[in-house]
């Protein structure tokens, strides 16, 4: 049986994680800052565990990672942050927040996990990027940087980390319907929908199958890679 971390898990498509490696029979784990609603619900529904914990705070992620006296097996960094403005309307706090949540919680997540995955050589960590992150969004400049800069880690750390073992891949979703896209109108997602090859929205469900695979066996052979769920949006 696996351990398996989640963070951002309580919502979207963190939350269609846990039920995926759940349902595998995997020890899943989630982090989650404020959704404490959900985050009971989910773990209802899963027998998962929620962990409170603020992917910006050094601190509350060391804590966190003290549950795990094994070490994970999997880390799913999954925790993001949108903002949509206009680049000369985005406030250096907004900038940096975007950042911190989407990249920074990436870095801190990794770190804390990999001293144990070295030491048993062995172990898988999935980010969270976007499309954005690889040709970049009117009016999301932080996002879109902040998920290159995702996209950049992975490449880096799976060299890095590779000769002990460790797996890093990056998953790289398009429009799919969850809670950050709901601030979207109707007509917008429609738009978007049409721009998209195969003339729809995608599902969280689907972007948690593509994590569930990376994190398999049959991917045992694949790293530093980024695998991009997006309907043909970006090819």
């Amino acid at each position: 049986m696996r351990i398996v971390l989640i963070t951002g898990g309580s919502r979207g498509i963190g939350a269609s994680c846990v039920r995926k490696f759940a349902e595998a029979g995997d020890k899943v784990y989630f982090l989650y800052r404020s959704s404490h609603a959900n985050a009971k619900a989910l773990e209802e529904e899963t027998g998962a565990v929620g962990i409170c914990c603020d992917v910006t705070d050094p601190a509350a992620v060391k804590e966190a990672f003290r549950n795990f006296l094994d070490g994970v097996d999997v880390l799913v960094n999954n925790a993001g942050l949108a903002g949509f403005s206009l680049f000369q309307d985005l406030s250096e706090e907004d900038w940096q927040r975007i950042l911190d949540v989407n990249l920074g919680g990436v870095f801190r997540c990794t770190k804390a996990a990999l001293p144990k995955m070295i030491a048993r050589g062995s172990g898988c960590v999935i980010n969270l990027s976007s499309m954005w992150g690889q040709v970049g969004a009117s009016c999301e400049v932080a996002y879109s940087a902040a998920k290159a800069g995702i996209i950049g880690l992975t490449k880096a750390l799976a060299k890095e980390v590779g000769p002990s073992g460790i797996r890093v891949n990056c998953v790289a979703p398009g429009v799919v319907q969850t809670e950050m896209n709901a601030l979207l109108s109707a007509e917008t997602m429609a738009e978007l929908a049409e721009e998209t090859p195969l003339g729809r929205i995608g599902r969280a469900e689907e972007v948690a199958a593509t994590v569930f695979w990376l994190a398999s066996d049959q991917a045992s052979f694949v790293t530093g890679q980024v695998i991009a769920p997006n309907g043909g949006f970006v090819i």
